[in-house]
């Protein structure tokens, strides 16, 4: 666990699963490997074995420990419901969030119809606990699919991360949804993000009253290009854990 992160719109990170394999364009610049392999092979170092999908049941009890509360996102360095990591270990992910109640989880995935089973499974009618949100990745309107798998289970506050934003995006399927961050890519091999993507996804948001968080233009360097479209920043996060009656949080 880190209790401090660059990334602007969480408190800290908890990787209970490290390492992942790519799924769709989104992945093909993927920050996480790229720091991962630079240390694969270097002993006794938390990636010696670079992004191999590892699952780390040391600290599946890390939160519990951390009594301040904080916004903590889970699996920064993976993705918790990959293929490979077992239901029954994704369900000792589950039992410490829902036993650290004070803390609250964001949960981020692409592998959007294992989750929604997965929650279906767990949870039947009931939904997931409020302080558990979980979102999708959808980085071009050819992953809205992944949209559409988060609104079919019973997710008290769901997300969408449309980062790295490669393509157009189209009409995003909002209803039901609680936040929406949306931001450029970086690194070495940064894929250009055009204004009007990002701004189509602003306007949709303000049109229908959904919090819009957008976390920078990206390039060679996350902050390359700052953070401000069209002349502010947008850092609006959902303040309430219901999405039943929704309460929009902007700092300018």
């Amino acid at each position: 666990m880190a209790e401090t992160t660059a990334i602007e719109w969480t408190n800290a990170t908890w990787n209970p699963v490290t390492g992942c394999t790519k799924i769709s364009a989104g992945c093909d610049n993927c920050y996480a490997e790229r720091f991962s392999e630079r240390f694969r092979g270097v002993a006794d170092h938390p990636f010696d074995m670079g992004f191999d999908l590892t699952l780390r049941p040391a600290r599946l009890e890390q939160p519990l420990r951390w009594r301040q509360p904080r916004m903590i996102f889970v699996n920064s360095m993976s993705d918790l419901f990959h293929k490979l990591v077992p239901f029954d270990f994704v369900d000792r992910v589950f039992d410490t969030m829902e036993a650290a109640d004070w803390h609250t989880f964001q949960v981020l995935t692409k592998r959007s119809s294992r989750m929604r089973d997965y929650i279906i499974r767990r949870y039947g009618d009931k939904g997931s606990p409020a302080h558990v949100w979980l979102g999708v990745s959808v980085e071009d309107g050819t992953k809205l699919s992944r949209v559409r798998h988060l609104a079919q289970a019973p997710i008290p506050v769901r997300f969408l991360s449309v980062e790295p934003l490669i393509g157009p995006i189209g009409k995003i399927p909002l209803t039901g949804i609680g936040w929406v961050i949306a931001g450029g890519e970086s690194g070495p091999r940064a894929r250009p993000m055009e204004e009007q993507w990002v701004r189509d996804v602003r306007d949709q948001c303000t049109a229908a009253g959904v919090p819009f968080f957008f976390k920078q233009w990206g390039g060679f360097r996350p902050k390359s290009g700052g953070r401000k479209l069209d002349g502010k920043e947008w850092s609006q996060f959902p303040s309430s854990r219901s999405q039943d009656q929704p309460v929009v949080m902007a700092a300018d």
